[in-house]
């Protein structure tokens, strides 16, 4: 079964799936954000196992990719350390997807399905 968030890092500057980037989801809570989930890009660039299918709820969350480990496995001068999403979940039985294009000195995201 597939996580209920997901999402997909792809280098544009290479034109190829960013594979073994580090990434932790977090959920808001009264006292800040804590980790949910954690998992690292495949060879395709996806992390399918963020959280156990039935587990997301709504509110407001966080997926912080580690780019500056995957930049400097690849012997690239890089801008960026992390990159951190925060987006809200108004309905927790859907499926959220969160793709990250990044490049060493910019990236952009949206909302995939």
């Amino acid at each position: 079964m597939t996580s209920p968030v997901t999402t997909h890092v792809l280098d544009t500057a290479r034109g190829k799936p960013a594979a073994g980037v580090v990434v932790a989801l977090e959920q808001e809570t009264a006292g800040g954000f804590a980790r949910v989930g954690h998992g690292v890009t495949d060879a395709d660039g996806r992390v399918r196992t963020l959280l156990k299918p039935g587990s997301l709820t709504e509110g407001v969350y966080r997926l912080t990719f580690e780019v500056g480990g995957y930049f400097r496995q690849l012997g690239v001068e890089a801008f960026w350390r992390d990159v951190s999403i925060e987006f809200v979940v108004r309905d927790a039985s859907g499926h959220v997807h969160v793709p990250l294009l990044v490049s060493p000195f910019g990236y952009s995201t949206y909302r995939g399905s």
